[in-house]
């Protein structure tokens, strides 16, 4: 890659986004072009900036306003089809098999621990190895994927579904099948197929014990440090 790398990051912890910045900004070869700390800026950030490689904390709030999680299962895919070149590299405090999981299948290209030191030291080295179509993974990050697990296997389209329904609590299942541009009684099959798996009879019931396994953002990661 010649030019330089054009770098976004979301979080919305200020102290993470200073730090990033000041790990990055001396690095010639790497741009750091937007931040935010809201999901519902992501979009049009990156409509107004042509972007590389987009750091993304996986707990983040949806808007000032909305304190739900930010749906990345949902949302990763969704960006990365329209922008066919973008790289998404997440860095979170969550270190939980499945989330990891779901996110690497939602089309990340890695996943670091915000408290793994010698990674985040190394941030503009993993940037660029991402930026080159690459993948990384904190090393606990790795080890947790590798792990045998007896959680709840949910496909990669039901976890889609049920991160779209912990953001969106009050919505319409209608509503929520425009958002995933699927039919309506699709969804409804995607959501009994999770509730059957999880061993739960409603929907609020089901982003409870999604959370609790880690399949989707826990909601205890949205409150202040």
């Amino acid at each position: 890659m010649n030019h330089k790398i054009k770098v976004a990051m979301l979080d919305d912890h200020q102290s993470i986004l200073d730090g990033y910045l000041h790990r990055l900004s001396h690095l010639p070869e790497i741009e750091i072009v937007a931040t935010a700390a809201f999901g519902a800026e992501m979009e049009s950030l990156l409509e107004e900036h042509a972007i590389d490689v987009l750091l993304l904390d996986v707990a983040v709030p949806i808007a000032p306003n909305d304190p739900n999680p930010y749906p990345i299962l949902h949302i990763i895919p969704k960006l990365l089809q329209r922008y066919p070149a973008l790289h998404v590299l997440v860095i979170s405090m969550h270190n939980r098999h499945t989330l990891i999981k779901a996110v690497m299948e939602a089309g990340a290209s890695g996943y670091i621990l915000k408290d793994d030191r010698e990674t985040i030291q190394q941030l503009g080295a993993v940037i660029r190895t991402v930026a080159n179509g690459g993948i990384h993974f904190s090393q606990q990050a790795y080890r947790q994927l590798k792990k045998p697990h007896e959680d709840a296997e949910l496909t990669a389209r039901q976890l889609e579904a049920l991160s779209l329904c912990a953001a969106y609590p009050d919505i319409s299942t209608a509503e929520l099948a425009q958002r995933l541009t699927i039919a309506h009684s699709t969804l409804r099959n995607l959501l009994s197929g999770a509730y059957t798996k999880l061993e739960v009879r409603t929907r609020t019931a089901a982003i409870g014990k999604a959370r609790r396994l880690g399949l989707i953002t826990p909601l205890e990661q949205l409150a202040p440090e």
